[in-house]
């Protein structure tokens, strides 16, 4: 895959642009402040009674009722939950595009899934920082940049993927590089790897070890500090330099332990259990079943929520981080 860098991208494309971020949550935030401070005409669109519209009104964002700024905007960036899209996208931003625009994400969900189905008249691209939107925006103003994705689903016009490449730039993004892709491939991966890897799968295998250890008598201090405090330099060793770095770092013991157990509890029945995580992804079973439950009463994300929340590892988790005063809870940043 080709990388896109600072020297491939022009920002001069969206400067001529009216450009509307939906949204001022974690990327909203982000994206909005890293394109106005890259010289880029935004305004936030935002819920006039909801705390977003006070908050970056204070950080010196335009801003306008979602409506107002569809209408306005020749670019409009959709940075709504991915259940709220669809009924936004209906009653208050269709109606407003006119042949030509522009329309973005930052996730394919709500494309892939139709549950968006654009006018063929109008650009429709994605522009996916791989990081959270406080890293983005933490990045940006330390003169770095979180990489991203870009994809393409409509080029009405014919230069999308050219404007994909300037947003992409203006919040930083080609500092890091940037790798196109496709919204099918961008939303299955992602979907998977949450589910199955990077929130599903770490947190099970946690609150897991947790249990093995506290019901074979150990204090529950000593299994929170292996199975979670530890977890964040492993971690960190995996970004800094894959699995090798990994494993270069901790002892010779803790390798040949891991090489040992590990595919003993991450095995062939762990694999097909990924498997079939995938499937109901790309059949859209997953999505299917999200949208329904977090649009009707939440029945299953409440009851998912009250079992995490009232798991020990949680109780005796904010009791040892209450004792670290190194360790705090990250607010959100402009």
């Amino acid at each position: 895959m080709k990388a896109y860098y600072d020297s491939d991208a022009s920002l001069d494309v969206l400067k001529e642009k009216k450009i509307a971020v939906l949204g001022f949550g974690s990327q909203g935030h982000a994206h909005a402040l890293n394109l106005k401070e890259s010289g880029m005409n935004v305004v936030v669109g935002a819920r006039k009674d909801g705390t977003s519209w006070k908050k970056a009104t204070d950080l010196g964002m335009n801003v306008m009722g979602i409506d107002a700024a569809s209408k306005w905007a020749d670019v409009v960036m959709v940075l709504l939950p991915d259940q709220d899209q669809k009924k936004v996208y209906d009653e208050q931003i269709v109606n407003n595009l006119e042949e030509g625009n522009t329309l973005v994400f930052a996730h394919g969900f709500n494309i892939h899934y139709d549950q968006i189905i654009p006018a063929k008249n109008i650009n429709v691209m994605m522009v996916a920082p791989k990081g959270p939107g406080h890293l983005v925006r933490r990045t940006f103003r330390e003169g770095n940049g979180v990489p991203c994705l870009i994809a393409i689903h409509n080029d009405f016009s014919g230069d999308t993927k050219v404007h994909a490449l300037a947003w992409a730039k203006g919040i930083g993004g080609t500092r890091a590089g940037v790798i196109e892709t496709s919204f099918k491939n961008e939303t299955e991966t992602d979907l998977f790897g949450e589910q199955a890897v990077l929130c599903g799968g770490s947190a099970e295998l946690i609150k897991t070890g947790f249990e093995v250890l506290t019901e074979a008598g150990y204090p529950e201090e000593l299994a929170y500090f292996e199975v979670m405090h530890e977890m964040k330099l492993i971690v960190d060793l995996y970004y800094e330099g894959g699995l090798s770095r990994m494993n270069y770092s901790v002892s010779d013991t803790a390798e040949y332990g891991g090489y040992e157990v590990g595919s003993t509890v991450i095995n062939a029945e762990s694999k097909e259990a990924m498997r079939r995580a995938l499937k109901r992804v790309q059949d859209g079973s997953f999505a299917k079943e999200f949208v329904a439950d977090v649009n009707g009463d939440k029945a299953n994300m409440n009851r998912y929520r009250k079992l995490n929340s009232e798991h020990p590892i949680e109780k005796i988790g904010a009791k040892l981080r209450g004792m670290m005063s190194w360790v705090k809870n990250q607010n959100d940043e402009d």
